[in-house]
């Protein structure tokens, strides 16, 4: 730092200066200009204004007329004196001091009487530095003689030798003052920022923080910021991933983390490429005013795949939804990701409004999500809805396959009932590839399914994966049941498999769950009774117990039976009222759809109906947040509630109540779980419920709010290790690692059946 501002002196020293003394040339030469033209403008009004005198003077041919006129205007200011010459250049009169000046005709003179005007010259004679200007002098328009007037010239030097003096001490002062400021400046905003940055950098490597320190002080080094926030980042997981590493290997467990998943993958893999297709893409630019933010949607399977795709530097297909997203892709819809460190590609495909709304809000989302789920919502079929689902998922398989192009045996892994098309597309292209679908909902029984008019089409298009996944077994199960009825195939009951066309689909249930960071909390980290405190202070309720429901307003999320099992709660166990509040966060959700419409006015409508039973001054049984919350915030009532209430009517799995699990730390808390979501399957530790059971949801709660300390930590404990050990990398990992490991045996007579089924189908 020392010899940076040694130099940076320097250089400001040399750069002043010559700044300066530049600045001071010019000044100097222009002023010097100037009063060499006033001297010549005042010996020139002088020259005019005298010479009607003297020119009378030659007339009577008086030497002393004209010897007086030139003694009279020798003392004036600068004026060094006056020669008055005759026809033949003789001086006629001269001042006195000038006398040998003057001896010769100066040249100004014999030019002025050769050119018949006025002549001025700077002239230096001995050591004197002279303005002589020389002008004829007429009589009836002829020249009879001269008038030179001499000024001393030197008073211009002298100036110019005093703004040069002035400029030096002036350029002296800014040097002084401009490294001063400058020194400070280095001090205060680069110097003191460096030394906090290094100490901070210092403190990474020690372990003693993790997050960087005095952020806004470096506004100035963006860049460099960006670049250390990345490097710490970097620093920081792999710092917690040797930890984890080392810990597992002391205790003999064997968890799953991003950094062995993606090793994992890299070996599965082996060199080969992977390429993700989902609606939701996971980055999206969202303009903000005059800038572009960039969003993260909250998605356990971002969590999930992001990891595979860095590692093997694969492509991620997704929609481009955000406003901005059309103005940071290249001309080929790509752009590198994740912005802050860039490793895979994400490649975008546009759908106009009404491609979304038939494929996506229609058939997607209208029809396959009320079929899948067993909630008594009816499913609506519109054939143009079907149209735009085929549509865009042919529109998805062009981009896939443009992405696939020069690229040998590519891995595809497909997101969601969104494409139940696109297995079959991709394989009729290209058969060589390994292809596999998740189906992140539950699949209905075959009688259930049939309601479908395009049932035949859809499980086909699934077929043509070489692995679907499911949940849990029972969906599995169900599926199975279903292609045995739709299509002609050879279901393996015994294998889990279906034969279609000599192509061999295998179908295996996968347990998708969330990212478990078992760290230890800052100690600054509240307890669960303080954070709840604060969090009741914010809502403007008071309360000694509190339970907890997150969930997008969604018709099979069973939020209205929830709230009539709080409502039976509280008349049947009276003394809860005023001491209990439940806090319901209500995502919004596909709310222009008139089934989620009218059901957010439902669950508003039937929270006020139950406050206005109950509700005093200071308390209320329910507050309903509708809005979206991120991550932090949702953490926030996760760690202070004394239970999490999941009601699910039918879900695939439901992470919410492992992200409960996960949330903590402090292992208490219970969860109460719908039977009816996949989690169930794994979480037996919680209290489970049927949803539609009113009265068995309102016993849950008092359980849960009456348990013993001894016997919540146990059962969290359980329910802990069981989320920590199946957690979504491990999801991810199994899934890729079974679809490498797929035997591709389709006989080229298969893949020719394969061709023609598809080419019938378009």
């Amino acid at each position: 730092m020392r010899l940076l501002s040694i130099r940076l002196i320097v250089s400001l020293i040399a750069g002043i200066t010559l700044v300066s003394l530049s600045s001071s040339y010019y000044e100097v030469l222009g002023e010097k200009r100037g009063m060499r033209q006033d001297l010549e403008r005042r010996a020139e009004v002088l020259g005019e204004s005298l010479a009607g005198n003297v020119e009378r003077g030659l007339e009577k041919n008086s030497a002393q007329d004209l010897q007086s006129i030139v003694q009279h205007f020798g003392n004036r200011e600068h004026l060094s004196g006056l020669a008055i010459y005759g026809r033949q250049g003789d001086l006629l009169a001269v001042t006195p001091e000038l006398a040998s000046t003057l001896a010769t005709v100066p040249s100004a003179m014999s030019q002025a009487l050769g050119e018949n005007h006025g002549v001025g010259a700077f002239q230096r004679v001995a050591d004197a530095s002279l303005h002589i200007y020389a002008l004829p002098l007429h009589q009836q328009d002829e020249v009879i003689g001269g008038l030179v007037i001499v000024h001393d010239a030197g008073y211009i030097r002298a100036e110019s030798l005093r703004m040069w003096r002035e400029a030096f001490r002036r350029a002296l002062v800014h040097v002084f003052l401009i490294v001063l400021i400058t020194l400070l400046i280095v001090r205060w905003s680069i110097a003191a920022p460096i030394a906090r940055t290094a100490q901070w950098m210092r403190a990474l490597r020690t372990g003693a923080a993790s997050s960087p320190r005095h952020g806004a002080d470096l506004d100035l080094f963006r860049p460099l910021v960006r670049e250390v926030a990345a490097f710490a980042e970097s620093l920081t997981q792999a710092r917690s991933a040797a930890e984890t590493e080392a810990r597992l290997r002391d205790t003999g467990e064997s968890q799953w983390t991003a950094d062995r998943l993606a090793v994992h993958v890299r070996t599965r893999l082996d060199n080969a490429r992977l390429f993700v297709v989902s609606n939701r893409e996971p980055y999206m630019h969202m303009r903000r005013g005059k800038s572009v933010e960039v969003i993260v949607p909250p998605s356990g399977v971002v969590t999930a795949i992001e990891p595979v795709l860095r590692a093997c530097d694969g492509t991620w297909i997704a929609h481009g939804n955000g406003d901005a997203d059309l103005e940071t892709v290249d001309a080929h819809d790509r752009l590198r990701v994740p912005p802050e460190d860039p490793r895979y590609t994400l490649r975008r495909v546009w759908l106009n409004k009404a491609e979304e709304e038939g494929y996506y809000y229609g058939f997607a989302n209208e029809g396959i999500w009320p079929l899948c789920h067993i909630a008594h919502t009816r499913p609506i079929f519109r054939a143009e809805d079907w149209k735009y689902y085929q549509a865009v998922n042919l529109k998805f398989a062009d981009a896939l396959l443009e992405e696939m192009k020069d690229v040998e045996k590519p891995i595809v892994l497909v997101q969601d009932y969104h494409f139940a098309l696109l297995p079959r597309l991709i394989k009729e292209k290209r058969p060589e590839a390994r292809v596999a679908i998740f189906w992140h909902i539950p699949w209905p029984n075959p009688e259930a399914f049939d309601i479908s008019p395009w049932r035949r089409e859809v499980v086909d298009g699934l077929l043509g994966a070489d692995l679907i996944g499911f949940h849990i077994q029972s969906h599995c199960n169900n599926f199975l049941h279903t292609v045995d009825r739709v299509v002609e195939s050879r279901v393996d009951w015994e294998h889990f498999s279906v034969r279609r066309l000599d192509h061999l689909t295998l179908v295996r249930p996968f347990p998708i769950s969330v990212d478990f960071t078992d760290v230890q909390l800052p100690e600054s980290t509240p307890s669960s009774y303080v954070e709840r405190s604060a969090l009741l202070e914010a809502l403007g309720v008071e309360a000694t117990f509190m339970g907890v429901g997150v969930d997008r307003v969604d018709y099979t999320k069973g939020i209205l039976e929830r709230f009539l099992a709080i409502e039976h709660f509280l008349d049947k166990y009276p003394s809860y009222q005023g001491k209990f509040i439940f806090v319901q966060i209500g995502a919004p959700s596909r709310s222009h759809l008139k089934r989620y419409h009218d059901l957010m006015l439902e669950v508003e409508a039937e929270a006020t109906r139950i406050n206005g039973r109950f509700q005093t001054a200071k308390w209320k049984p329910i507050v309903f947040l509708n809005r979206q919350h991120n991550h932090e915030e949702i953490q926030r009532y996760y760690r202070a509630a004394d239970f999490c209430l999941v009601t699910s009517l039918h879900d695939g799995m439901n992470l919410v109540a492992k992200e409960f699990v996960a949330a903590r730390h402090d292992e208490r808390g219970v969860l109460i779980l719908s039977c009816f979501t996949g989690a169930a399957h794994e979480l037996h530790d919680a209290l489970q419920i049927n949803p539609y059971d009113v009265d068995q949801t309102a016993e849950a709660i008092r359980t849960a709010l009456e348990m013993e300390p001894e016997e919540k930590e146990l059962r969290m404990q359980r329910m802990r290790k069981t989320v920590r050990e199946r957690n979504v990398y491990r999801w991810a990992g199994t899934l890729i690692a079974e679809l490498c490991e797929l035997r591709m045996d389709a006989s080229d007579e298969g893949k020719e059946k394969l061709r023609a089924s598809s080419a019938a189908w378009e």
